[in-house]
């Protein structure tokens, strides 16, 4: 029988009635200047989407080119809501969303189960936004693809790689690492910090503090494996919830990053 995580934050994060929905992602595309990469793996904020959703278009609208190419999306995410030693999957088959289901690549789930750093959590996920929040995006620009998603708790930078590298795969393999930035500073101190931590992650400089980041350890691990693939980081976006839909007094900073193999340079 086939075993589905629903959506847990549809009217909360992101719209629940599936043609609004559409209409607010196809907004937010259409409004994200375009970058003409061909991206490995992205970083993207996970806050309601009207705080982050358009610094999130930003790098989904990254994929343009190779959406077609894309078949299995590996995503990782902080956990909020529950303590876990190492990185999470789930224990369905599917998660869903108002804009339908997602299957999970089972083959891609087996071959890191046994890794000690990888255990199955259905707590984990059951309430997690920081991976459902980026399936819409990823239902509306990709074609039929499967996922991997995976809760990261406590884990070292090299866990993480370890499980990159394993499920890394080709052009068909797209990462996605769920991270928002600093946490209630003031509109100009989240505005410096959050520069700093953007210019840690473009010069791949790691460990990349919690502080910095919620999806810190996910972040760290992509690095890592960024120098031994020679990939190169973009900054596509740069924002914080003074930019789109809060007060000044106390933000939440997002960014967006494309990583491309080591011959894509293209900054357009």
């Amino acid at each position: 029988m086939l075993t589905v995580r629903p959506a847990a934050v549809a009217g909360m994060f992101y719209p629940e009635e599936p043609r609004l929905l559409e209409h607010e992602i196809r907004d937010f595309l259409s409004a994200a200047h375009p970058h003409k990469l061909t991206p490995k793996a992205l970083i993207v904020p996970h806050a309601g989407y009207v705080y982050s959703g358009p610094i999130a278009a930003s790098a989904y609208a990254s994929l343009k080119e190779i959406a077609p190419h894309i078949r299995r999306v590996v995503l990782l995410g902080p956990t909020h809501r529950v303590a876990i030693e190492g990185l999470a999957l789930p224990d369905c088959d599917a998660f869903e969303t108002p804009l339908g289901r997602v299957p999970l690549d089972r083959e891609a789930m087996e071959s890191i189960a046994n890794l000690p750093q990888v255990v199955v959590s259905s707590a984990a996920h059951a309430q997690e936004h920081s991976l459902e929040v980026q399936l819409p995006f990823l239902q509306s620009v990709l074609g039929d693809f499967t996922l991997l998603p995976l809760a990261v708790g406590m884990a070292t930078p090299q866990e993480v790689a370890e499980v990159l590298e394993t499920v890394w795969g080709g052009p068909e393999t797209l990462i996605v690492v769920s991270s928002d930035l600093s946490h209630y500073l003031p509109y100009r101190t989240a505005q410096l910090i959050d520069g700093k931590t953007a210019d840690d992650i473009i010069m791949l400089r790691q460990p990349v503090a919690h502080d910095q980041a919620c999806g810190g350890t996910p972040i760290s691990g992509l690095i890592l494996l960024a120098h031994k693939h020679h990939l190169t980081p973009h900054l596509l976006d740069l924002r914080n919830s003074g930019d789109t839909a809060g007060s000044h007094d106390q933000v939440v900073g997002y960014a967006a990053f494309a990583f491309t193999g080591e011959n894509d340079h293209a900054r357009h």
